[in-house]
């Protein structure tokens, strides 16, 4: 598979002697995007491979990974279940209509109950209702997640900085595991608070190369501010890369950011991962009558 990788030209790189360039893996599939299609790769081989018909798994509203997980189910056959945060609210939201489109079955639960989805007692109380699934966490991130997002970072990507955004912390762990020596890895957290996140990571990688920067969640997970808006869209027209609001617009603002900081190294390059995501910029132009880029 050929990934495109852009190189970035902007004055204050120029100025600061630093290189950037953005890994395009949000064109791997035109529906299963980014890094999901890693996350879910190795899941639905193993999913075909045990004899499972239908896979199960959690997310919001808005969810990125509940959108990938349907329409790659339905592309390969599986029934699918989306056990939903929070109450039904009609019409669907886009990614909601989306997935319900693509075959996936919706199931509302509440968010006290649904805090208690990686319990063993809830699991099997959706084994009775729902009979035999294989079980996607949300977020995609367990170990055949990390195996997968393990092939984002290749051989001929020699940049001294990674960098990506981070949400469960399943995407930058593959890539510190792909990493070398030389390489640090900088995930980028789209959340408040970062302890649990780290202890995470940590779980899924034995390697020390990767920092996680909370500076820059713009006061928590799907949370905006105009200057994020404005980057975003003129980043957009400029550069004809579109970035979503939750995660990859955060991380480019944070890079450039910290470029003007002089965080890096002079003479150094940075590889920026673009994780995908601009489905969820459908719901924030719906909810907030915004005109950011979904495709």
């Amino acid at each position: 598979m050929q990934i495109k990788t852009e190189e970035i030209s902007l004055a204050i790189l120029k100025q600061k002697k630093i290189r950037l360039f953005v890994k395009r893996i949000d064109k791997v599939h035109p529906f299963i995007s980014g890094n999901k299609w890693y996350k879910l790769k190795y899941n639905l081989i193993a999913a075909k491979e045990k004899g499972f018909k239908t896979i199960l798994t959690f997310g919001g509203a808005y969810s990125n990974h509940i959108a990938a997980t349907a329409f790659a189910a339905q592309e390969k056959g599986f029934k699918s279940i989306g056990i939903i945060r929070g109450e039904e609210h009609l019409p669907l939201n886009s990614t909601l209509s989306f997935v319900v489109e693509s075959g996936m079955e919706l199931h509302y639960v509440s968010r006290t109950d649904y805090r208690e989805k990686t319990t063993p007692d809830f699991l099997e109380k959706l084994k009775v209702q729902f009979g035999s699934f294989y079980f996607i966490p949300e977020g995609g991130t367990n170990e055949l997640a990390i195996q997968g997002t393990a092939e984002i970072l290749e051989a001929n990507d020699p940049q001294d900085y990674i960098c990506c955004a981070v949400g469960t912390g399943g995407t930058i762990s593959g890539i510190v595991n792909s990493s070398v020596a030389k390489q640090k890895v900088l995930g980028f957290s789209a959340i408040k608070g970062s302890e649990q996140l780290e202890k995470d990571i940590s779980t899924w990688t034995n390697k020390e190369n990767w920092k996680l920067i909370t500076d820059y969640h713009f006061e928590g997970y799907a949370k905006i501010s105009d200057e994020l808006i404005e980057f975003i869209t003129s980043f957009n027209k400029e550069r004809n890369i579109p970035l979503d609001a939750i995660y990859t617009g955060k991380m480019l603002f944070s890079i450039l950011d910290l470029v003007a900081k002089d965080y890096f190294q002079k003479g150094s390059s940075i590889l920026a991962i673009h994780t995908g995501g601009l489905q969820g910029n459908k719901g924030m132009n719906g909810r907030f009558g915004l005109n950011l880029p979904t495709k």
